[in-house]
Formats: structure tokens, C-alpha cells, sequence
């Protein structure tokens, strides 16, 4: 990314970027290069909630089951309208959510992040603390499930950019010219 394009969306950008999208489909890659580049604060969802609950997420799915934890959070996405400039790396469940869904739109613009349930297992198929995929890493679980939230992922989109075989400058690149074409037309 060049660096008028960099000092461009620096000086334009005066909302939240609220990535979502399936596990693994590059999230919180994506949040760490766009915080770098144009100095934005980051959330990532899952790690603060942990950090707040004192658990591990798949301690709070086992402790206090999936509907807290979506409770949660809800509650972080309101919380999260007060700010701006932020990058806010959602789990891959948030989106299933409407009121979830209204909150992220308030402040920022929903960008969807996608990629081929093999590309999925790949990134995922050594981490451990994916409560869904417990006893289920295989690329035909991993594609009924995206498919089952696709219709919610798609409808919560602004925008939306396939992962695959791009490295994360290349996706970094792709979002932020599809948002300044999409803030240009906005104003």
C-alpha cells in the first residue's frame, strides 16, 4: 500500500472497521496490519472477553454455555460504539446475531472476511481453542457449518473479501479501497 494511499484513509476514516467471518478466515491478521498501518486501536472480541471472564472461551462455553457468551458479546459491541478509529475483530459467531449485527453497523462499516472450508482447516486444524470445532476438524463439518451462517454473514456485510491465496497485504489493500470508494459515495 502506498503511502498517499495510507495518509488518505488515515484522514478520512472516522469510524469503526468490524471485520467478521468464519474462524480462521484471517480476522485477526488482518486487524494486527490494518492497526499498524494506519495507527488504529484494535479489539479483538474473543481475547478481551476471556481476559475480562478470567477463562479461556472454551471454559466459558463449557462453564456457562454458548448463550452467555453471546450475551457478552452483545454487551462489548455497544460498549464498543463509543469509539472510533477502532478495528474490531469479531468471533465467528457474532454476526449470528441481529441486535449484534444493528450494533456494528451504528459505528463502522461490516466487512466480511471469507475463504474455502480447506483454506479454514488448514489455519485452524492446530489450535485447540475453538469450542465448534471440538472433535470436529474435517473440511465437511467445517463447510456445513460455514454454510449455515453464510446467509448471516452475507446479509451483515458491507463488503465483503475473499481471503484465499492473497497474503495479508493484498487483503489489507483490497478492504481499505473498497471502503474509501464506499466512504466517498457515503458523503
Amino acid at each position: 500500500m502506498n503511502e498517499l494511499m495510507i495518509k488518505k484513509f488515515r484522514e478520512s476514516c472516522d469510524y469503526n472497521i468490524v471485520l467478521i467471518g468464519f474462524m480462521g478466515a484471517g480476522k485477526s491478521t488482518v486487524a494486527r496490519t490494518l492497526g499498524e498501518w494506519f495507527d488504529m486501536e484494535i479489539v479483538e472480541m474473543d481475547e478481551l472477553i476471556s481476559d475480562r471472564q478470567r477463562m479461556s472461551i472454551p471454559e466459558i462455553f463449557e462453564k456457562h454455555g454458548e448463550e452467555y457468551f453471546r450475551n457478552l458479546e452483545t454487551n462489548l459491541l455497544i460498549e464498543l460504539q463509543k469509539t472510533s478509529r477502532t478495528i474490531i475483530s469479531c468471533g465467528g459467531g457474532a454476526a449470528m446475531r441481529s441486535q449484534n449485527v444493528s450494533e456494528m453497523k451504528k459505528n463502522g462499516y461490516v466487512v466480511l472476511l471469507t475463504a474455502t472450508p480447506k483454506t479454514i482447516l488448514e489455519r485452524v486444524k492446530e489450535n485447540d481453542d475453538r469450542p465448534l470445532l471440538k472433535n470436529h476438524k474435517n473440511v465437511e463439518y467445517i463447510a456445513e457449518l460455514m454454510e449455515k451462517r453464510r446467509e448471516k454473514y452475507e446479509t451483515a456485510a458491507d463488503l465483503i473479501v475473499q481471503t484465499d491465496e492473497k497474503n495479508v497485504q493484498e487483503i489489507c489493500k483490497e478492504m481499505i479501497t473498497k471502503l474509501m470508494e464506499m466512504d466517498s459515495r457515503d458523503v
